[in-house]
């Protein structure tokens, strides 16, 4: 389903010449931004940057901490699969933090957590609820950065050195050029990465690399810190061993393989080059240069690609989306037939980014905002040209995303199954659905520990956790095991790939996660005169009311979310020819209405009713949702007035604004949808690299990016018995052409 114009008597829709809209959004800096560095990636993997096309200057691009560590760096090397745990003084489980909640159903266990967490620090934690909270942690895999010789002696360069500096992203083709002068030495490097393997290539060209220039890669041990993946003060505690380059036969290109050994972490890093020369310069350190020929200008050039490979055992994973993995005979075959010519290692993982690009950029939907004259148009247009690059290369691998994607740690690099939705709901509306299917196909892999959940609390089903790493065990915390919305999201995000694609395929591979889901909901809702009721304990999306978790009950989102969630399970079974479960629309049909106050939905139905800090959570019951039962539009519309006059939005997160958005679209104000989209608020800050900053410790935030996708996706292409005009969720007089979305629920 495609359409053009908002004006009236237009023309027949004509393609949107996405390459145009794309590439005038590429990204070009002339100068160092501390916050703004460019990455390359395919999902499972990704690489991010400084202006030097790798990463020389880390420390110019801090990531703040929450405690009295030194800063991380946003100049990260990260995988889906790529894990690490420091070992433990003794086997630790979350046995020591359990503690028994009083509920309706008598009394409940709950990992809780004997210390707190008060301004986003840890405060008297237990030895063990410490380490289960930062273990597993995913690994920076390494640093790669230029390095100057002189008189014998090698230093890292510093921004100092640098003059001249421009950086382009072709968001196009994948592939990044930096150009720069270093110590008075031109210097032009092109960096991608293959879109099937976790390889990068890099293309160097200067006459510095006769005069001193090289690169350094080097490695850290895994760190516990709740913002570094990298620790390099322990150089004893693991092992890097650089085998001899292979001897390869005639016309093969030579080999360097380093081993890496973590305790239970192992993987390799694979060099891959003609003319050059590895050597282990350090203890977790490798020196790449050109060795000199007699090629002319041999001295200037360096082509190399350097490949992570998982071992696949341990805390490392096997890889997810093995389409090509090291190895695989045939994996640069189409980029060699797409020029026709032998290809340098480097230059194959080009070609094969400028193959994958293109063929992302033309699937899928698209939104042109360009012809509007309202200047919002432009920077809205940016801001979701950007967004889809980014979940693109963070948010579409095999696990569900953690909230920094592959930039950099937050929370340790684990990841919140709350957030799913925000990272890959929009994969669906874009009609992206293979991007999405990875992480969603996740959740059968910890069916069984989930139901395992719901067990010990009495429940049928199974209770997703809320921060986890690969294995679904839960983290100790006074919020996370607390939270429920993040329960029917397996059946949203189920929903949404059926829409996507009505078939009997997808119905019968989701379907255990689906009714699963919806059994554990079913159960959770307990019987009252008033109807079927949530908690207590509990603490809602906005989680302002942690610290009276003990008696929550009925947040406005989660009675909504139940009703629709169970709904959608029912109509899963009659999709798939199979009797219905009467407890499920028992419990959807008997859900008690949220609490009204002064004529808008409170937040929860016990004092203080609505807090007005942290999410404004119960705008999503009309907005992230269509219309249920338990809600009134008026009401909402109310609310949703209320919400914008006064609310503390230095305390938001960045997907709260298209929340707002979706909610306004829905009741039919598209002009408050456009002003909440790009309201002035610091946690609604895109940065020149189209990533949402939060704060110095939070530099970045892919649900706010994947949120934004959602809403606009809604706005566009509309929603079921909604209104019939074009684009309704934006302003009539804007030029808005969209093609290939899919209509919202």
């Amino acid at each position: 389903m495609h359409s053009q114009s908002t004006t009236p008597n237009s023309t027949p829709p004509t393609p949107i010449d996405r390459r145009a809209l794309v590439q005038r959004h590429n990204i070009r800096q002339h100068r160092l931004d501390p916050r703004s560095p460019v990455s390359v990636g395919n999902g499972e993997f990704a690489f991010t940057m400084d202006l030097t096309g790798l990463q020389s200057l880390p420390d110019a691009y801090p990531v703040g901490a929450r405690d009295d560590l030194p800063p991380g760096t946003l100049l990260g090397t990260q995988s889906q699969w790529g894990w690490h745990s420091v070992p433990s003084p003794q086997p630790y489980d979350l046995a020591g933090s359990t503690v028994l909640y009083d509920s309706p159903r008598g009394p409940v266990p709950y990992v809780d957590m004997v210390g707190d967490i008060v301004n986003d620090r840890e405060t008297d934690t237990s030895q063990a609820e410490t380490w289960l909270r930062a273990n597993a942690h995913r690994l920076d895999l390494g640093r790669i950065g230029f390095r100057w010789t002189d008189d014998d002696a090698e230093r890292a360069i510093t921004a100092a050195d640098l003059s001249d500096t421009e950086q382009t992203l072709d968001l196009w083709t994948g592939t990044v050029t930096s150009r720069f002068t270093l110590l008075g030495h031109p210097v032009t490097v092109t960096t991608a990465c293959h879109p099937h393997r976790d390889q990068l290539g890099f293309r160097v060209e200067s006459p510095a690399l006769g005069a001193g220039l090289s690169v350094g890669v080097s490695f850290p041990y895994g760190s516990e810190a709740w913002h570094d993946a990298a620790d390099w003060s322990t150089p004893d505690t693991h092992t890097t061993t650089l085998d001899n380059p292979t001897d390869p036969e005639p016309g093969l290109t030579p080999q360097w393989t380093a081993h890496r050994e973590l305790d239970s972490s192992s993987y390799q890093v694979r060099i891959t080059g003609q003319n050059l020369t590895v050597e282990q310069s350090g203890q977790h350190r490798l020196r790449i240069e050109p060795t000199l020929t007699d090629a002319p200008g041999s001295i200037d050039l360096l082509d190399f690609t350097i490949e992570f490979i998982s071992a696949g055992d341990g805390d490392c994973i096997a890889r997810g989306n093995n389409t090509l993995t090291a190895g695989t005979p045939g994996a640069n075959a189409e980029a060699e037939a797409t020029t026709g010519v032998e290809l340098s290692p480097a230059g194959r993982v080009a070609v094969a980014s400028a193959v994958h690009w293109p063929r992302f950029w033309s699937s899928g939907g698209a939104i042109e905002l360009d012809a509007t004259d309202d200047p919002r148009a432009k920077e809205l247009e940016r801001r979701i040209v950007l967004s889809q690059y980014l979940t693109a290369i963070n948010c579409s691998g095999s696990l569900p995303p953690q909230e920094t994607g592959l930039v950099c740690n937050s929370w340790r690099g684990r990841f919140h199954l709350e957030m799913h939705w925000w990272h890959a709901a929009h994969f669906a509306h874009w009609n992206r659905v293979e991007l999405l299917l990875p992480s969603l196909r996740w959740y059968s892999t910890v069916l069984e520990v989930s139901r395992q959940t719901a067990k010990a609390q009495g429940f049928e089903g199974v209770r997703w956790p809320k921060q986890v790493g690969p294995d679904g065990r839960e983290s100790p915390s006074p919020i996370g095991t607390f939270l429920i919305w993040q329960q029917p999201h397996p059946i949203h995000l189920a929903e949404l790939v059926y829409r996507a694609n009505p078939s009997r395929d997808v119905l019968e591979e989701f379907a255990e996660i689906v009714f699963e889901s919806a059994a554990f909901m079913a159960s959770f809702a307990h019987p009252t005169p008033r109807g079927f009721e949530l908690g207590p304990p509990l603490i809602p999306a906005q989680e302002s009311y942690g610290s009276i978790r003990a008696k929550v009950t009925n947040p406005t989102f989660e009675l909504a979310y139940w009703q629709w969630g169970l709904r959608i399970a029912a109509a899963w079974r009659e999709r798939l020819g199979l009797e219905p479960v009467q407890d499920w629309t028992t419990v959807a049909d008997g859900m008690v209405h949220p609490r009204v106050i002064n004529g808008v939905y409170a937040a929860i139905d016990v004092e203080p009713f609505t807090i007005r800090t942290d999410h404004p959570s119960m705008l999503c019951a009309l907005g992230v949702l269509p219309q249920t039962d338990v809600i009134d539009p008026d009401i909402m519309r109310a609310t949703l007035s209320d919400v914008l006059a006064d609310w503390d939005w230095d305390s938001t997160w960045g997907w709260d604004y298209p929340v707002m958005a979706m909610t306004a679209a829905r009741l039919e104000d598209p002009e408050a949808a456009v002003d909440a989209l790009l309201l002035s608020a610091g946690k609604n800050t895109v940065l020149a690299n189209g990533h949402n900053r939060q704060t110095d410790s939070l530099p970045l935030y892919l649900p706010g990016n994947g949120g934004l996708l959602a809403a606009v996706a809604l706005m566009a292409a509309g929603w079921d018995d909604g209104p019939e005009r074009h684009a309704p969720g934006f302003p009539a007089e804007w030029t808005v052409a969209w093609e290939g979305l899919v209509q919202a629920p």
